[in-house]
């Protein structure tokens, strides 16, 4: 795992200098402590940078940015190729091979585009990577991105004549570094940010900055500036494309065990230390599970208890650690603990990111970069396994209102909202109480009935992943962006509503927030996280399987329990989805109170200009009365006030 950055300068070539890229390399020296390479084309105005940390081939052999044995490739790199191993043979046998330099997958990943070419060569990978790769023939630059988005890159043109260049990097303060960056915020992307707590898909929170998408190639043509996408693997695409022939459950099991059991072993690929997360849930129990079974010693996991036991997985955990016998380590982080976090976050993530999980997950991260140098973890199982409640919710939801008319929902959804959600909560407080920290039973009416009003799937799905319901209001002259995948998103079709959700939870909120939280943390601390449940071979087998062999009754991921099962006795994992939600609601209340009471000053807010002050103080005040819990939407605007702080430090 490293980082890499860079930048094309074509109108004033003389500006690709080691003087103007080290600045950028430095902003991003957390994500490669080891060692750092630069190169430089004055002619072309091209500059490459690159932040090791090495994982495999630690020799001066595996350093980059490297060059082709051809001499016509540059490459910068951050990830692995997992079967580079493989493809190393596979080169050797066409007897074109080069005398190899070490053992490194980015030389072997050199070797295949000068041997295969680019495109045949990324079809033949089974990695994570985020690559910057410059065709010195042609005076070509590319910048690719692994088919699930594990790895980030962010790219944009800025400044304006001689000034103006093509900027890259995997981290935005990367960009920032650089001379030409301009600095302006995308208003729109602060509505996204409320919206759903992150910016997501294409788009950045600077104007003119963008990320590449998932399974996409970006070429840059040096001599005109012309820039093209294309996909080498679409999510979409291969999500909605027809199932194969139904395949009885047994075989099921035993297919998706055994690729898991290949993914696993080429993950566990490394000459550093490596480790799990283990949660004690379905998804990173079973990679325990198949990581022991293939390691001939404990295998070192890693998790964080709480004191509050609603939320305290940290026993289950252990329990599993224990069956399993791995050599495992937990920590119990205190309230005090985790608020300490909040100041870390706004230069952790870059950019506005208020997913809250993201506290936990750093804590996590940092103990086991304390022992470890690369961690597995569970992540993409609740995505392509049918593992979120709010799957199985909406589609009985959907179910239950097909037989009432859209204006009698409308008119029945319209009769709740019309009662105000604090006459609701104190007229069923007695009958149904909440739950400390939770949101009101007023509130959630009011949600319910939203739910109730969607017309289409699309939009009920956007109903629940929203954190404001209308956060356009609070970001004057702003609106949602347009979603790149009304463009790329192919027509449900045969897709039931269960597996269309879980398609577009793929798509946006797995990459968006998920994996973005996870990259940001661990590389905070020079963690190396990867995910063998994204491995693309094992995607495609989920997306492939019907309905019932992921949620059958009440159990969801049912294959993967399946497989989790020959590892684990169910009696160790049985037991209701708990989750941690961190009580930002109450911190708000008290501990955070003066900090957020500062970032939400209505003077200050004014001042600023990108958020509607008179909006904001009224939803603070109602959540200082405690007759509202505004804590989620909230945070999603003191993440963006405190992120804009940072840029002032």
């Amino acid at each position: 795992m490293c980082g890499i950055t860079g930048f094309l300068c074509t109108t004033s070539p003389g500006q690709a200098r080691d003087e103007v890229l080290l600045p950028m390399m430095r902003a991003i020296a957390h994500r490669g402590p080891d060692s750092q390479g630069q190169w430089c084309d004055a002619d072309a105005g091209l500059a490459l940078g690159h932040l090791r940390l090495a994982i495999v081939d630690l020799s001066p052999a595996g350093a980059q940015p490297m060059t082709s044995a051809s001499g016509r490739w540059v490459l910068c790199f951050n990830g692995e190729i997992y079967n580079h191993q493989i493809l190393r043979r596979e080169l050797e046998d066409t007897g074109k091979a080069p005398e190899w330099r070490g053992t490194s997958d980015t030389e072997t990943l050199l070797a295949g585009i000068d041997i295969w070419g680019l495109r045949d060569t990324l079809e033949r990978t089974i990695g994570m990577f985020a690559i910057s790769l410059w065709d010195r023939e042609t005076r070509t630059l590319y910048l690719i991105r692994d088919r699930m988005g594990e790895k980030p890159l962010y790219y944009g043109w800025q400044g304006a004549g001689d000034a103006r260049a093509l900027l890259f990097g995997s981290e935005l303060k990367a960009l920032r570094a650089h001379p030409s960056f301009e600095g302006e915020i995308a208003r729109d992307s602060l509505v996204e940010v409320l919206r759903h707590g992150n910016v997501g898909e294409d788009r950045s929170v600077y104007r003119g900055i963008g990320k590449v998408r998932p399974g996409e190639m970006v070429t840059i043509e040096a001599s005109t500036g012309a820039m093209e996408t294309e996909f080498y693997w679409n999510g979409a695409e291969v999500a909605a494309a027809p199932k194969p022939v139904r395949r009885p459950d047994d075989q099921v099991v035993d297919d998706l065990e055994a690729l898991l059991m290949d993914a696993v072993g080429q993950q566990m690929m490394s000459d550093v230390p490596l480790g799990a997360f283990l949660s004690g849930g379905i998804d990173s129990s079973a990679i325990v599970g198949i990581m022991q079974h293939l390691s001939d010693r404990p295998v070192h996991t890693f998790s964080i208890g709480f004191q509050e036991a609603r939320y305290n997985e940290a026993e289950f955990a252990r329990a599993v650690a224990g069956h399993l016998g791995t050599h495992h380590t937990d920590l119990y982080v205190t309230d005090q603990e985790l608020r300490d976090v909040v100041p870390l976050l706004p230069t952790m993530y870059d950019e506005p990111f208020s997913d809250s999980s993201q506290i936990p997950t750093y804590l996590v991260s940092k103990l086991a970069r304390e022992h470890v140098t690369v961690s597995l973890s569970g992540d993409g199982g609740d995505e392509l396994f049918c593992g979120y409640g709010r799957y199985a919710h909406a589609g009985k939801l959907r179910t239950r209102l097909k037989s009432m008319p859209q204006p009698l929902r409308n008119l029945g959804a319209s009769a709740i909202r019309a009662i105000p959600a604090a006459t609701l909560t104190a007229a069923l407080q007695g009958l149904i109480p909440t739950p400390q920290g939770k949101e009101p039973i007023g509130q959630r009416l009011h949600r319910l009935a939203n739910y109730a009003r969607q017309p289409d799937l699309e939009t009920l799905h956007r109903a629940m992943v929203s954190v404001w319901r209308f956060p356009d209001a609070a970001v004057p002259g702003a609106s949602h962006p347009q979603s790149m995948l009304a463009e790329h998103l192919p027509p449900q079709g045969a897709l039931s509503d269960i597996e269309r959700m879980m398609q577009l939870d793929m798509l946006t909120y797995m990459v968006d927030d998920i994996l973005a939280k996870v990259d940001r943390a661990t590389m905070a601390v020079a963690l190396e996280s990867r995910a063998p449940l994204l491995d693309h071979r094992v995607v495609e087998f989920a997306l492939g399987l019907p309905e019932d062999q992921k949620l059958r009754g009440n159990a969801t991921k049912w294959a993967l329990r399946q497989v989790l099962y020959r590892h684990v006795p169910k009696d160790l994992i049985e037991r209701p989805k708990m989750g941690f939600e961190v009580p930002i609601g109450l911190w708000l209340r008290d501990s955070l109170k003066d900090w957020a009471a500062a970032l939400l000053d209505r003077t200050r807010l004014n001042r600023e200009g990108y958020f509607d002050a008179d909006l904001i103080d009224k939803l603070w005040q109602q959540h200082l009365s405690g007759r509202f819990n505004w804590g989620p939407q909230l945070w999603n605007v003191l993440m963006v006030q405190a992120w804009l702080e940072s840029l002032d430090s």
